[in-house]
């Protein structure tokens, strides 16, 4: 009788994707031929469908900019090609058993499925405070319902606050106020007229923390161009619904704000809910060597990949970065487990080095702006908006649904100590 081993990986955005299609395409075919053993990917998520979170900032500001069929795209197909070796469940990771090596999914149609693992990856992710940002644990059908919300507000609104100066704040007010406002003509610093104000509030004293402040100051004056004030050094301290739909802003210094609209950008939290307590440090994000990827107080094959573990600094690029150290580890452990499932593999890990905060950043502001750098360089305008700006990437989204972005392997040689 053959046994059959579950690869098993929780969350299906850019880590859990990359995860599944990297282990199928490059580690399952180097696992050993054996009539007594067999293994197989199981991929877990709430949604049927994928969202491409880094074009949210151009969907939230219009759907005719960013069409909802584009930015939600169906999971399965994209295995198909890999037939019964792969299986996917609609479902939540409700609970975790690290000793007895089991996680419990509440499925989609309601049924509660047990599925005992052999390796395990948790690829759960973070959520934004805003649902516009990315899937919440939910189905698609959530964030689809958030957005069609937003559209319908933007029709009227006069006034717009954005909380948060990072990427995300910054790139939402950018397609907002270019959308609502059009842009400032040759030599002008604003549009001839505001429509809608916007207004994005930061904590910092700067846009962008952590890039150099002449890019933070060429933000700034993109999101001026496009009718954006930014007011820095401020908080939010609560926020009100009205019962007219509007909401009430308490900024720190007790001061109040009534908007027709109020976008939090700020900030992520870590779809950890199923996670054992003593395996989350006290943010909630996963536990873990952060070099090796691995899990090691949850027993053998265990692994964090993404945001959701605690060696991520929250950016796709950590995520690219990190899959082949992970499944490299992976297939190391795979391959020592396979006659004696307590072994351990010998030798070197493949460990992961973080990238550095100006390796790799492009931000559009707008339509036809942006500010980047790469390895260190700053970039031109026209330069991320023709990386990133004129579509934001989603063309290239299906690469993450049919795996085509991990066609090739990304090989490791073992360093000589």
């Amino acid at each position: 009788m053959t046994e059959t081993r579950h690869i098993l990986v929780l969350g299906a955005s850019y880590a859990g994707l990359g995860s599944a299609h990297y282990f199928l395409k490059h580690v399952y075919p180097q696992l050993p031929s054996d009539p007594k053993i067999s293994y197989k990917a199981i991929l877990v998520d709430p949604s049927s469908k994928w969202y491409q979170r880094h074009a949210s900032p151009r969907a939230a500001a219009s759907p005719e900019l960013v069409p909802a069929d584009q930015v939600f795209l169906d999971i399965e197909p994209g295995f198909k090609q890999y037939g019964e070796v792969f299986c996917f469940v609609q479902g939540k990771a409700s609970s975790w058993d690290p000793e007895g090596r089991k996680v419990v999914v509440q499925r989609a149609d309601g049924a509660e499925q047990t599925i005992a693992y052999h390796a395990l990856i948790l690829a759960t992710g973070t959520k934004t405070y805003s649902p516009l940002f990315s899937l919440q644990g939910t189905a698609h059908t959530d964030i689809q319902a958030a957005l069609r919300t937003l559209h319908g507000q933007l029709t009227t609104a006069k006034s717009i606050v954005i909380a948060g100066g990072g990427a995300t704040g910054v790139e939402v007010a950018g397609e907002l106020g270019e959308t609502l406002n059009g842009a400032a003509g040759w030599f002008a610093r604003r549009p001839s007229s505001i429509e809608t104000e916007i207004t994005l509030i930061t904590n910092s004293s700067t846009l962008l923390p952590g890039l150099r402040p002449d890019i933070a100051t060429q933000a700034e004056t993109y999101l001026n161009r496009v009718g954006v004030e930014v007011r820095y050094s401020t908080k939010v301290s609560s926020t009100h619904e009205l019962p007219d739909g509007r909401t009430k802003i308490v900024l720190h210094d007790n001061e109040q704000v009534e908007v027709d609209i109020y976008i939090p950008t700020m900030g992520a939290i870590p779809m950890s809910e199923y996670v054992p307590d003593h395996l989350k440090d006290e943010k909630g994000y996963v536990k873990q060597n952060n070099q090796t990827l691995r899990v090691d107080a949850a027993g053998p094959r265990v692994y964090a990949i993404g945001d959701v573990g605690t060696y991520s600094n929250n950016r796709i690029v950590d995520i690219f970065n990190s899959v082949p150290v992970m499944e490299t580890n992976l297939q190391r452990d795979l391959l020592a487990a396979h006659t004696d499932v307590n072994a351990r593999p010998v030798g070197q890990d493949r460990l992961y080095v973080g990238s550095k905060s100006e390796d790799l950043i492009m931000i559009p502001i707008g339509q036809s702006k942006g500010v980047g750098v790469v390895y260190g360089w700053k970039v031109p305008s026209w330069f991320v908006w023709l990386i990133k700006g004129r579509d934001y990437m989603v063309p290239k989204g299906k690469a993450n649904i049919d795996g085509s972005n991990w066609a090739k392997e990304m090989p490791w040689k073992v360093k000589e100590l």
